[in-house]
């Protein structure tokens, strides 16, 4: 179970002090929770902070009651929770099997690692012994991103805009991958998005505009509330 307490965010500059995220709390202990809202309202940031990418002003985070508030990146990792960029790394020199090996932190077999790239999708004779480079789409990295964090296995997978920049087709096979994590996988999924198909999947549903938690309920309760407005306010992009 992941607990936000006040959490709060500011970037400082010359010119003045922005508030990015404003005393937001949230109990997250679902299995897949979705956050969206109108760009610029914090969700990245949000998601940052959770990873331990970004520090917050004040406020404290709690993963199963224990205080990471000041663990780096790494120490959070350990603690088992994974963070998946927009834009997928790309690592010239390593195979696809190396990425996934090091992800699990033991020794796998060829076996192993096809494995997890079944798991979303990839035929793994095509993929096992490729180069993590500019010769795979932005749908292959996620995918292979998302074998990743299933290889971990850790409490809280955070996946941050995964729709972003990929063609109408990847997309398709994402959200079939994530259909997949939500009914297989152990522990919790938090997705930043906009897009109405990874909301449909969701458990709940946290709104976070102008830094503040809006909403937050069932997608039952939250998403026809969101396509009503959706005109209005853009969500779904």
């Amino acid at each position: 179970m992941l607990e936000l307490r006040n959490i709060s965010y500011e970037v400082h500059d010359e010119k003045s002090d922005k508030g990015i995220l404003k005393n937001v709390s949230l109990t997250i202990d679902d299995h897949f929770v979705a956050i969206t809202g109108p760009n610029g309202g914090g969700k990245s940031s949000l998601a940052k902070i959770i990873s331990g990418i970004y520090k917050p002003t004040s406020g404290q985070i709690l993963l199963d009651g224990v205080d990471i508030t000041d663990m780096n990146i790494t120490e959070r990792a350990n603690l088992g929770i994974s963070f998946a960029f927009q834009q997928p790394v790309r690592f010239k020199g390593l195979t696809v099997k190396d990425l996934i090996t090091l992800a699990a932190g033991k020794k796998l077999s060829v076996t192993d690692v096809c494995s997890y790239l079944s798991e979303v999708g990839l035929c793994a004779k095509d993929y096992v012994n490729r180069e993590i480079n500019g010769s795979l789409s932005g749908g292959e990295l996620k995918r292979i991103e998302i074998a990743m964090i299933i290889a971990r296995g850790t409490k809280l997978s955070v996946f941050d805009e995964p729709e972003a920049g990929i063609d109408l087709w990847s997309f398709g096979n994402l959200i079939q991958v994530f259909e997949k994590m939500h009914k297989e996988i152990n522990g919790s999924i938090l997705i930043i998005s906009h897009q109405e198909r990874i909301l449909n999947i969701a458990d709940k549903i946290i709104v976070l505009a102008n830094g503040e938690v809006t909403a937050y309920g069932s997608k039952e309760e939250i998403l026809p509330e969101l396509l009503n407005t959706s005109s209005s306010c853009r969500y779904y992009q």
